[in-house]
């Protein structure tokens, strides 16, 4: 968190010491990064525990436990990020009031919504591979100590799981980031919009798109030095 701190004072500093189009707007910038990695964080963490629940419903010896996560999985992962940001802000509501439930959402949420579900499937895959990875003897001593299955999976299985498949996580949480772009198409104040915005009252393109990119790559940067640093503890941890 401080890291992040410290980055966005940099990136207010800089950005107000920029020439016109960019000094004059720093702080739209700014608002804009903000909106970015709070949809990352928010959705990252609810992704994780949707592609929790989903892989292991995955591993699941029964079908019709495997049949709604591989549905949800063969949906999510089978249509365009887009078409699902769109979907949520603009058909969830009508649906759902058909079916009696009353559900206003807003762009943050509609975002936050999609961004979760897209993500939980891709962690759902990961997390799959990496509880199938773990020695089925494992499993079967937890459940010679007296350990009932769930017992077994959450604090024998999936604490290991985690471990290995940190890396892959980590790369979807990035990639997160960068597809939060697509939340712009919603109206939602991101990065991307931001950078819009400004371009369409300049005419000014070029320096415009370059701080975005500058932008979004020194919040790549830090998050990835953040999911680098968890990486080595988790290796540590297994030592």
């Amino acid at each position: 968190m401080a890291a992040f701190l410290a980055l966005f004072f940099v990136i207010t500093f800089v950005l107000r010491q920029m020439p016109d189009p960019i000094g004059p707007r720093a702080d739209l910038f700014v608002e804009g990064a903000r909106m970015t990695l709070q949809l990352t964080v928010v959705s990252g963490l609810i992704g994780l525990v949707i592609g929790m629940i989903a892989g292991i419903q995955k591993t699941s010896a029964s079908a019709w436990v495997r049949a709604p996560a591989n549905f949800f999985i063969w949906l999510v992962r089978g249509t365009p990020l887009l078409v699902q940001i769109l979907f949520v802000y603009n058909a969830l509501p009508g649906i759902l009031a058909a079916i009696g439930i009353d559900l206003q959402l807003n762009e943050f949420w509609s975002a936050v919504i999609a961004l979760s579900l897209n993500v939980g499937a891709y962690n759902a895959e990961v997390i799959r591979a990496g509880i199938l990875a773990i020695p089925r003897g494992q499993s079967e001593a937890a459940r010679s100590l007296g350990l009932s299955g769930p017992q077994t999976m959450t604090t024998v299985v999936l604490p290991q799981a985690l471990r290995i498949v940190v890396p892959p996580l980590v790369n979807n949480i990035v990639a997160l980031l960068k597809d939060s772009s697509l939340a712009s198409s919603i109206a939602l104040l991101e990065l991307t919009l931001a950078g819009s915005r400004v371009s369409s009252e300049s005419f000014q393109p070029i320096p415009v798109l370059t701080t975005v990119a500058v932008v979004y790559l020194a919040l790549t940067t830090v998050l990835t030095l953040f999911t680098d640093q968890l990486e080595k503890r988790t290796k540590i941890a297994t030592r």
